[in-house]
Order: C-alpha cells, then structure tokens, then sequence
C-alpha cells in the first residue's frame, strides 16, 4: 500500500475514532447556549477537543511506543500509575457512555429494546471488532467514516442556509472557557494518548515501514483528521447557534432531533440513527482495543492478556452502559477534573523539543499541575467535606480558578523556572 493512501485510511480512521457520543451531541447545544458568542465557543472547544488530541498523536508518532512513554520522564511508576487511570476511566466511562447515547438516540424511539439488551448486543459487536484488531484501520478508515462524514456534512449544509433568526445573547459568562472546558466531555485528549498506540500498532500491521515514514504517516493523517474534526465541531456549533433564536429546547438530545428533522425532513431521523450507532460504536471499538494492547504489553506480550482485558472492558460497558447519558456524564466529571489537566500538560511536553523537556522539566511541572489542579477535583465531588469553606477558600489565590482553570499559569511557570535552573546549573557544571 503506498503511503498516500495509508495516510488518507489513517485520517478517516482517527478521525471515527475520535467522534463519538460526546462529539456529537455536545457542539449542536454548545452553540444553541452560546448564541452570538458561538465563534468563542466554537475556539475553545477546538482547542480542547481538536488541537490537544491532535497533539497526542504527534506525540505517538514521536514516541512510537505505549502511553506509558508519555509519563516515563516523571518516573516509571507515576508512568504506570497513570496510564491505569486513564486506561480504567476510558473502559468505564466513555465506553460505556457511547452505547447508553447509541441507545437514546437510534434505538429507543424505534424498538421495544430495554437499554441492557442493547448494551449486550451492542459489547459483543465491538468484542468481535477488537479480537480481529489487525482490520480495524481498513473496515473503519474505508467504510464506516466516509458514510458519517456525508450525513454530518448533508445535516450543517442544509441547516446553515435556511432563513434563521436573530441570534440570542449567549447565556455563558465567558464563552471560550466554557467551549474549552465542554471539550473535556468528548474525552479525546484522553482518547489521543488512548488510541494513538492503536494507530502505531495497526500501521506496523499493514505495512513494513521504518520509523521516519511512520512518523510521516501518522503526523500527516492527525493534520487531516484534525482538519476533518475542526470544520464539522464549528459547523455543528453554528448549526445549534442558528436555533437559538427560534426554538425552545431543553437538552441535547431534543436539539439534535429537531436539527435532523428540520434539515432532512421526514428521513431526518433514519439518517441521524444511522450516524449515531456509527459513531459511538467505532470510538467503543478504539477505547477498548487500546485498553487491551495496553495491557497486553505489561504481560509479555501475551494473547490472552489482550483476550481477557477486552472481555472484561466490554462486561464494564454492558454494567455501565445500561444507564443513562446524563448519570454517565454526570459521574464522569470528577474523573476529568482530575485527570485531563495531567493528560493535556503530558502532551504538550510530549510535543517539545527534547531540549526543552528534561526530566527535572517533566517532574516539576506535572507535580505543579497536579497540586493546583486538585481544588477544581475537589469542589467537584458533591460530599460534605469538600464543600466546606476551607476547601473553597483555596480557590480564590489561584488566577482561573473560578473558571477551573486554575492550574495552566503556575504549570507554565513551573515549566519556565525549571528549564532556567536546568540551563543555569548546565551552565555552572561546564563552568566548572
């Protein structure tokens, strides 16, 4: 296979791989909130959910090894430590959410299904899909993604030139951050380090190529997917911006509906069933095969690691599964507090020049994002404890706290001061 055509099947694959549950019903009520302000939105959402996850798989095309590469410069236990977090919260969160989404949107409506029965038909598909993992880039990049893209494209061209009118005020206090802090939903900088492994692997797969070429192949397909990612997140916003002056909907859900419905007609609603199912169930498929390469390394290599792992992630998926979206995302947003701060700070530093990213630089930095991203983690969890004033209190000398964003400017000073004493104490060391 040449490798222009290896990058396109890898663009389409990221990019399904990438859209979701979350990435679909997220942008259209993000804008239809954010009104006239969906431009700001729109850019952080970008940010969050395109550019960062983008930047994870220019750090596997970098690395070319396991997530554990991405936490090694700390310490290889926090690089371990780490990667079963992230790992345990994709299998049991997102996962399973987008089964519970595929349930709410394309198959209640239509069949007398309870949500279990669709949860457990829904994880032996995707069980079948990862036990045959050496196809997943061509059944995926080749079949599935070109049919998502041609509805979401049918869906924002019709709904962007119809008569629409005046948009309202957006109801957000600062619109950027709340589109940044929204893309934490889609999960995708956790997906980018998740299921880049999965891209490294499945190239070496179908091809006998060397590390610069697969390093090419796999930087020129996240530009294109980030592309494809960028202009369908921003028309989806502009879509939902355009209803904001017309209708009255209540959640996410309701809005897609009446999206479909207005840009497509009566085979509106096939069409978004369709998209839906496709969607969640590549991203399961992504989520859990990274999950089960992962720890299939820590065993040896052993096949039946990689077995047993996808099993039990899609056993989590049907448990978790059966509830609904919004006691999904409501549980789920503790655990990004918690842990995407870390994911975007690893990232960025995977990124850097090497020069820039010592491991004094790595350990001082996350260590930083750690301590000041724990207040937002905390006011999070609805308990008691935590909402106490103490606790609270902390926030207010943190700058962006009150936006939960407390923990980018002492990490950008803790990255700075640890790359000044590293060059000083270099300089001294050659000095002497």
């Amino acid at each position: 296979m040449s490798q222009r055509k290896q990058i396109v099947i890898t663009a389409f694959a990221l990019f399904s791989l990438f859209f979701g549950a979350g990435n679909l019903v997220l942008p259209p009520f993000l804008g239809y909130n954010a009104g006239s302000a969906w431009f700001w939105v729109a850019t952080g959402f970008a940010i969050s959910a395109v550019i960062i996850p983008i930047m994870a798989i220019y750090g596997h095309s970098k690395l070319q090894g396991s997530m554990l590469d991405f936490g090694k410069k700390v310490s290889p236990w926090f690089a371990l430590i780490y990667s079963v977090v992230v790992y345990a919260i994709s299998i049991s969160l997102p996962s399973p959410r987008t089964a519970s989404v595929a349930y709410e949107m394309a198959v209640e409506p239509y069949f007398d299904m309870s949500a279990l029965s669709l949860s457990i038909v829904y994880f032996i598909l995707v069980l079948i899909f990862v036990l045959n993992r050496n196809r997943i880039l061509s059944i995926i990049g080749k079949y599935l993604t070109p049919l998502i893209i041609i509805i979401l494209l049918l869906v924002i061209l019709f709904g962007l030139f119809t008569e629409i009118a005046p948009l309202r005020d957006s109801v957000f206090p600062n619109s950027f951050t709340e589109g940044f802090l929204e893309g934490y939903q889609t999960f995708d900088a956790i997906g980018g380090v998740v299921v880049g492994g999965v891209i490294v692997i499945s190239i070496g797969l179908q091809g006998n190529y060397n590390y610069a070429e697969k390093r090419r192949i796999i930087a020129r397909s996240g530009l294109l997917a980030g592309i494809g990612l960028f202009v369908i997140y921003a028309g989806l916003i502009a879509l939902g911006a355009w209803q904001s002056g017309t209708e009255e909907v209540s959640n996410r859900t309701e809005l897609l509906n009446l999206l479909s419905t207005k840009t497509l007609g009566n085979t509106g609603t096939a069409f978004l069933a369709v998209l839906v199912a496709l969607a969640c169930f590549t991203t399961a498929v992504g989520v859990v095969a990274g999950t089960a390469d992962f720890v299939k390394g820590l065993f040896k290599e052993s096949k039946l690691a990689y077995v047993v792992t996808a099993v039990v992630g899609c056993l989590v998926g049907v448990l978790v599964g059966q509830n609904t979206v919004g006691y999904i995302i409501d549980i789920a947003i503790p655990a990004l507090m918690f842990i995407y701060p870390i994911t975007i700070v690893l990232i960025a530093l995977s990124v850097l020049p090497n020069s820039l990213t010592t491991r004094l630089v790595y350990r001082t930095t996350v260590i930083t994002t750690i301590v000041f991203s724990t207040p937002d983690f905390l006011t999070t969890l609805n308990s008691e404890l935590i909402s106490s004033e103490w606790v609270q209190s902390i926030g207010k000398f943190i700058p962006f706290s009150e936006v939960h964003m407390g923990w980018i400017l002492p990490s950008v000073i803790a990255f700075g001061l640890a790359n000044l004493f590293g060059s000083l104490f270099k300089t001294t060391s050659e000095m002497s």
